[in-house]
């Protein structure tokens, strides 16, 4: 048995010139690659186009950053957002907010599936898995920067944040106190449901009953995201202040509407008689010709 774990990593890469490379940054950026192979797969599988990959990742990359970075800003410190609205822009200050990016990425997908004659529910079953890998990404670059860590632990794997002062300029005695690791249990959590959700869709491709993906991804992520949050630090003064209000942290609050939301749609997953699969175009085995009529490529 460990008595604990040291994790002094290093948030940057490297220094090229003017820019710094970091895990976080590079990790994030990851996401998207791994995503548009493992959409493409999944969409080939489905006959439905790879090259709406390209289009929906450009939706995904801005609806994702828009809303998580405003997620971080006007949920976890309004006060001073609203007084210096410019500073919301200072992404590289850091400040992303899960929460927010799924508020980002449903609207995304949304605008996708409006603008491109796709169902709504049949985007949202997919993109489920690749939201998932992302999330495990995500995770593990907070931990490389020593942010959202848990609450003081004796468990044998509990991690000591070496360098925490260092990275976050603050003078605490966080690096000598022994925590919950809880980017790692979220990364493990993100983990095994790109496995649960593949594993099903494997199963039923374009029979999966629409919304079960989906449904099943909120319940059981922001389940887990409210019952983690028992073992994190809070997140601020506004945390602290909704704990004190409603015995509940922000994160808890900000779970319970998804978790009804993914509770309702598995209520309802594959039971419309018109529509109990969902549609994309599929168009895999289509080429377009240049007065725009279509031919079977065989």
């Amino acid at each position: 048995m460990l008595a604990f774990i040291t994790w002094a990593a290093d948030p940057v890469i490297a220094h090229l010139g003017p820019l710094t490379l970091r895990w976080y940054g590079l990790l994030f950026m990851s996401g998207f690659v791994i995503g548009t192979f493992v959409l493409s797969h999944i969409y080939k599988a489905e006959r439905v186009s790879p090259r709406w990959v390209d289009v929906i990742t450009i939706y995904m990359l801005i609806g994702t950053v828009v809303g998580a970075r405003l997620g971080h800003c006007l949920f976890y410190d309004p006060q001073y957002y609203l007084a210096h609205p410019l500073d919301i822009l200072k992404i590289w200050e850091g400040g992303l907010a899960s929460h927010g990016a799924t508020i980002g990425i449903l609207l995304a997908c949304w605008y996708f599936a409006r603008n491109n004659k796709f169902d709504y529910l049949w985007v949202l079953d997919r993109i489920v898995i690749v939201v998932a890998i992302g999330g495990a990404l995500i995770r593990t670059g907070n931990l490389f920067n020593s942010e959202i860590i848990g609450k003081v632990t004796d468990v044998p794997w509990a991690f000591k944040f070496a360098r925490y002062n260092e990275i976050h300029h603050e003078m605490t005695n966080i690096p000598n106190e022994l925590r919950h690791p809880t980017q790692v249990y979220e990364a493990l959590f993100c983990v095994f449901l790109v496995i649960v959700l593949y594993s099903l869709w494997n199963r039923t491709k374009d029979r999966t009953p629409r919304g079960l993906l989906f449904g099943l991804f909120v319940v059981l992520l922001f389940t887990q995201r409210f019952l983690g949050e028992y073992l994190k630090e809070d997140q601020g003064e506004w945390d602290r202040k909704m704990l004190a209000l409603t015995h509940m942290n922000l994160g808890q609050l900000l779970s319970v509407p998804l978790i009804l939301v993914g509770i309702w749609v598995l209520l309802r997953a594959g039971k419309d008689p018109d529509n109990p699969y969902g549609y994309a175009p599929r168009d895999l085995d289509q080429e377009a010709l240049p007065n725009g009529t279509a031919v079977k490529v065989k």
